[in-house]
């Protein structure tokens, strides 16, 4: 059972009310170490200088959107392997099938309840403590 106040977490959406939400639940549920950034090539610049455990990411995002940025963290050597949870106001198939192929650890469809959010954190790093 991992202490949520060890995991380091980077937030990746350009609504800064739903960082803010996310932020919230987060540091309710016991993490401390919450960054979040309004776009993925910003945030791909801070992991990679400062890596963490998770990223909780959009999907729909200008630039470079959800997926672009998995794929591009799954290629890098050093942060491929960070555990990546996208979200999404769609629960399209061809979409969740893409997170998939592309080695997303979970999704979430928005909106959620913060309780929704814990749950798919527990289900890849175990019952936080």
């Amino acid at each position: 059972m991992p202490a949520a106040a060890a995991i380091k977490v980077m937030v990746v959406d350009d609504q800064a009310s739903m960082r803010a939400m996310i932020r919230r639940a987060l540091q309710d549920f016991g993490f401390k170490d919450v960054r979040d950034k309004p776009g993925a090539v910003e945030a791909l610049g801070a992991v990679r200088s400062d890596r963490v455990h998770l990223i909780i990411s959009d999907l729909n995002m200008p630039e470079m959107d959800g997926l672009q940025f998995l794929e591009e963290v799954r290629k890098d050597a050093v942060i491929g392997k960070t555990v990546f949870i996208m979200l999404t106001g769609s629960s399209d198939r061809e979409i969740v099938q893409k997170a998939a192929a592309l080695g997303v650890n979970n999704y979430l469809v928005k909106p959620f309840a913060p309780a929704a959010l814990k749950e798919k954190i527990e289900r890849i790093f175990g019952e936080l403590t």
